[in-house]
């Protein structure tokens, strides 16, 4: 596959067309993975807000249409989705290809972290030449990634303490129990749990919008990458992942 550079690009490749080639990325498993935990926390998030504070009422007693019992049974079943999900993504870590294993989410290497301020510069359209590339996540990236899974970890927590509290003595109640005096109580669970859906709805806006500049003003093919599971890039760019 061939295409001739853009403007601005003319004095890298002399007139020469680029040659392109298709990396393989992500198993289908990752891809169906990523969006069906995309559809669940937007579930999450629509229902909990309306849980914390109901943003439109009906008419009539509640016994005659159930409302806020609807929104709790999709929310606490899109929960049981996302944890189930989320049990397949870690055992996804230790049996997936270099890209998606564990030590792809870590920048644990001094490497790493002196390319992660390169990338965080190249985001800000400050040097962007100087940035490396990686056909995988960057290390911004997967610093980004980890802190969103810590996020889920706890509203999971948080929100499996507080659907136990319905049922004294449950499974959930018992096994969720040590929630409550970590966080100091019923009511400071409640407010982290609600708090840190705010972080996904920063997350996924800023998310989506990185993703189309990347294809858009870098040509990276990360949103396809994610449908098709594979990328083209250039030939003669380096990847440090590579």
């Amino acid at each position: 596959m061939t295409a001739h550079p853009r403007a601005g690009e003319a004095s890298l490749t002399a007139g020469v067309p680029i040659q392109y080639k298709r990396v393989y990325l992500w198993h289908w498993a990752v891809r169906s993975m990523h969006w069906v935990s995309v559809l669940c926390v937007l579930t999450l998030a629509v229902t909990g807000f309306y849980i914390g504070r109901p943003y439109f009422l009906s008419s009539g007693q509640p016994i005659d249409h159930f409302l806020m019992g609807r929104f709790r049974f999709v929310h606490f079943t899109a929960a049981g989705v996302l944890v189930a999900t989320a049990m397949l993504r870690i055992y996804w870590l230790f049996i997936g290809n270099k890209f998606e294993r564990w030590d792809a989410l870590l920048p644990y290497r001094k490497e790493d972290w002196k390319n992660m301020w390169l990338v965080l510069k190249k985001y800000l359209f400050v040097e962007p030449w100087r940035a490396p590339h990686y056909l995988g996540h960057n290390p911004l990236q997967q610093i980004t990634y980890s802190f969103i899974y810590l996020v889920a970890i706890i509203q999971i927590c948080t929100g499996f303490y507080m659907y136990g509290l319905s049922n004294p003595g449950g499974f959930f109640f018992t096994v969720f129990a040590w929630v409550g005096p970590l966080f100091g109580g019923e009511q400071i669970v409640r407010f982290y749990h609600h708090v840190l859906t705010w972080v996904w709805a920063i997350f996924l806006p800023v998310h989506l919008y990185l993703t189309v500049r990347a294809d858009v003003v870098h040509q990276e093919s990360r949103i396809s990458s994610m449908v098709g599971g594979g990328r083209y890039v250039r030939s003669d760019i380096h990847f440090i992942d590579d």
